[in-house]
């Protein structure tokens, strides 16, 4: 296998393979007024301006972003379009009881078909297979956390699971050390650049005004204020006024101000190997193009691409000192040794391939990881994310929720218990940067106590657990 450097950082994989590295569209220049204000030109922001659109072709709306279309998680993801569910059941039980935890539940796996539909009818090829999802146990503690897992979305009325055994797990995806599995249909592998770029393409056509290399520096009721450096150099700042403003800027929340302790920015970090040839492929199987993750406290995710490498993701660095952002997507040298560990072990056919590309992302973390989807007709202000690593599906879902919302109707979407959820904000530093490096020390310190030890599940990670609020 031929040696070649490792591209690090700046964008993703994904990205890169579309050459899309840069803005390509113009910054505003100019104080702007609009009905719809939408503020980052992500998943959530474009589906946001994408059903509105449709809905009315009349509303003038405006997505601004800070660098291009996707740069952020929607174009940095594991492309994963699943119906996992963003938080924990209980919590939205609280707003609306069972049933509505149900019905958010079934809205997330009727959207996991929505997004796949949408993109067939609009003519962008993302490289979509619903395969399904995998979820595989590799040692005593994680067979038992599968199967407490399988009870609970049992005991939640969610019966669209399989456990499988090791040779079920092997006849999908030979996953070395895989005791059990467990499996759903609600779940598409798909290339999320493709998906987010081709998403900013039709809503252009749709006759949204998409602003890329638009720094937003202030939401304030009915209004925006931005900063632009267009091509001539001179800095230009102006005010975007609307009827309405939509925060979609996921776990660049923290950059806003007076946002810094709302969401907290959690890295996630991937590498991508080589294409591998067909001999590594009969050895691993993965013809059903399932994605894959593993029930390790420090998990990972992986998915087989449309060009035959693995892209393989799981924590680095999980978080910055004072909710800072790394924005080149840089990878520490150490992270991307473990995840080629990872590889190695899991993939054993794969060890030797070279990894082609490695990068960062942040994803947005409210204090009790429950996603929420807002709007106050009073300021105009309204907000969707805190996805915790399940945007790809859910910013779909707040798309339309949204566009009710804004709308002023009354649907089954905008009774969904995440809408007008709120929690409590992180706390100040440095108690969140302590307390969010010792989770993840916890995690990986029980991750190794299990390997070595067998036994269920460490009481480490117990601790972590109701520390963290999970």
């Amino acid at each position: 296998m031929t040696a070649q450097p490792l591209v690090n950082g700046a964008v993703s994989y994904w990205m890169s393979a579309l050459g899309r590295t840069a803005p390509t569209r113009a910054p505003l220049t100019r104080d702007h007024e609009v009905d719809v204000a939408i503020v980052g030109g992500g998943f959530t922001g474009l589906w946001t301006a994408y059903y509105l659109a449709k809905a009315d072709p009349t509303l003038r709306i405006a997505v601004l972003e800070r660098e291009m279309c996707g740069y952020g998680a929607s174009g940095r993801n594991g492309g994963w379009l699943t119906a996992a569910m963003a938080g924990s059941p209980e919590v939205y039980a609280k707003a609306s009881g069972r049933d509505g935890v149900v019905a958010l539940s079934d809205a997330m796996k009727a959207t996991v078909d929505e997004v796949i539909a949408v993109a067939a009818a609009e003519g962008i090829d993302a490289d979509v297979v619903k395969g399904g999802e995998l979820t595989v146990a590799c040692s005593p503690a994680q067979d038992e956390r599968l199967r407490a897992d399988h009870a609970y979305a049992e005991s939640w009325g969610d019966h669209d699971h399989e456990l499988l055994d090791a040779a079920a797990v092997t006849s999908r995806v030979a996953v070395a050390g895989a005791v059990s599995g467990l499996w759903t249909p609600h779940c598409a592998r798909i290339h999320p650049a493709k998906l987010v770029t081709g998403l900013a393409d039709v809503v252009e056509g749709l006759g949204v005004q998409v602003y890329e290399g638009t720094e937003v520096t202030a939401i304030e009721p009915r209004r925006v204020r931005f900063r632009a450096r267009p091509s001539s150099g001179a800095t230009t700042e102006g005010t975007v006024g609307a009827a309405y403003v939509v925060r979609a800027t996921e776990g660049f929340t923290a950059g806003l101000p007076g946002e810094r302790r709302t969401w907290l920015p959690m890295n996630s970090a991937m590498v991508v190997t080589e294409p591998l040839d067909a001999a590594v492929w009969d050895e691993i199987g993965w013809s059903g193009y399932d994605t894959v993750g593993d029930q390790a406290h420090a998990y990972m995710y992986a998915q087989r691409t449309a060009d035959d490498r693995i892209a393989i993701g799981g924590r680095g660095v999980p978080y910055r000192y004072g909710s800072r952002t790394d924005h080149d997507g840089a990878t520490q040298r150490a992270t991307v040794d473990s995840l080629r560990d990872v590889l190695a072990r899991r993939f054993p056919a794969a060890a030797e391939a070279r990894l082609d590309h490695a990068w960062a992302g942040v994803l947005g973390v409210p204090r009790d990881w429950c996603a929420t989807v807002t709007l106050d007709r009073t300021t105009g202000l309204a907000a969707a994310g805190g996805y915790t690593g399940h945007g790809v599906t859910t910013t779909n879902l707040a798309g339309r929720t949204l566009r009710d919302l804004v709308l002023g109707q009354d649907t089954g979407l905008t009774a969904l218990p995440w809408v007008g959820h709120r929690t409590r904000r992180w706390e100040p530093e440095p108690l969140r940067w302590l307390g969010v490096q010792a989770m993840y020390a916890a995690y990986r310190a029980a991750d190794r106590r299990e390997d070595s030890r067998g036994g269920p599940t460490s009481w480490i990670a117990r601790a972590a657990d109701v520390v963290s609020g999970r």
